[in-house]
C-alpha cells in the first residue's frame, strides 16, 4: 500500500506544479516563461524521485511503469496499482486546478501545435531518451543518488526543447488528467501511444548497451 500512496502522492505533486505553472503562466502574462515552465518540470521530478524513489521508485508516469514491467524492475501484480494511482493523483490535481482557475480552457494538458505526425514522433523520441536515461542510472555502479539530479535534468532539457511543438507530455497520465477534467482531448491519443511504445523501445535497446544491474522490485 505504501507504494500506491507515493505514486499517488508524487503524482499529484508533479501535476499540480508542472501544469499549474502552464496555468499560472497563461493568467500572468507569460510571467513564468517557457524556460521558467520546462525548469518546473525538471525540478519537481528530481524533488520526488529523492523524496519517493526509495519507495515505489517514484515512476508518477504509466509508461515509465509499463516499461518497469518488461524491465523486470517492477513486479507485473504492482503494475495496475500503480497506474491507477497515477490517474488518481493526476486527476485529483487536475480538479483542484481546475476550482483555483476554472476558466483556464485546457489546464495545461498538451497538444500539438504542429502536426500529429510531429508530435507522435517527439513523444516517442522523448520518452526514448527518458527511459534510456532512467535504465543507464540505474545501471552506472555508484550512481543511486544521481538518477533524481539526472532524470530531472533530462525532463526539464526535453520540455525546454521540445515543449512548443508537442508540449513534451512523455507520461500518459500528465496528458489524460488535465485533458478529461478539461474536456479538451484533441490528439490525447499521441500522448498514450507516443510515450508507451519510446519506453518499451528503450528497454528493448537498453541490453545491448549496458550491462545489467542485479533485478530488484522498484
Amino acid at each position: 500500500m505504501n507504494r500506491l500512496i507515493s505514486e499517488f502522492i508524487s503524482t499529484f505533486i508533479l501535476i499540480f506544479a508542472g501544469t499549474g505553472a502552464i496555468i499560472i503562466n497563461d493568467t500572468s502574462g507569460g510571467a513564468i516563461t517557457h524556460s521558467g515552465i520546462a525548469l518546473t518540470f525538471g525540478l519537481v521530478v528530481f524533488a520526488m524521485i529523492q523524496t519517493f524513489g526509495h519507495v515505489s521508485g517514484a515512476h508518477m508516469n504509466a509508461a515509465v511503469s509499463i516499461a518497469a514491467v518488461a524491465w523486470g524492475k517492477l513486479e507485473r501484480r504492482f503494475l495496475v496499482g500503480y497506474i491507477c494511482s497515477q490517474l488518481a493523483g493526476a486527476l485529483v490535481a487536475s480538479l483542484l486546478l481546475k476550482s483555483l482557475f476554472p476558466h483556464h480552457p485546457t489546464l495545461g494538458g498538451t497538444q500539438p501545435s504542429g502536426t500529429e505526425y510531429q508530435s507522435l514522433v517527439l513523444e516517442f523520441f522523448l520518452t526514448f531518451i527518458l527511459m534510456i536515461s532512467v535504465i543507464g542510472c540505474v545501471n552506472a555502479p555508484g550512481a543511486a543518488n544521481l538518477i533524481g539530479p539526472a532524470i530531472g535534468a533530462v525532463i526539464g532539457l526535453e520540455a525546454m526543447f521540445a515543449g512548443p511543438i508537442c508540449g513534451a507530455s512523455m507520461n500518459p497520465v500528465r496528458s489524460i488528467a488535465p485533458a478529461v477534467v478539461s474536456g479538451n482531448m484533441t490528439s490525447l491519443w499521441i500522448y498514450i501511444v507516443g510515450p508507451i511504445a519510446g519506453a518499451l523501445v528503450a528497454v528493448m535497446v537498453a541490453p545491448f548497451v549496458f550491462t545489467p544491474a542485479s533485478k530488484t522490485n522498484s
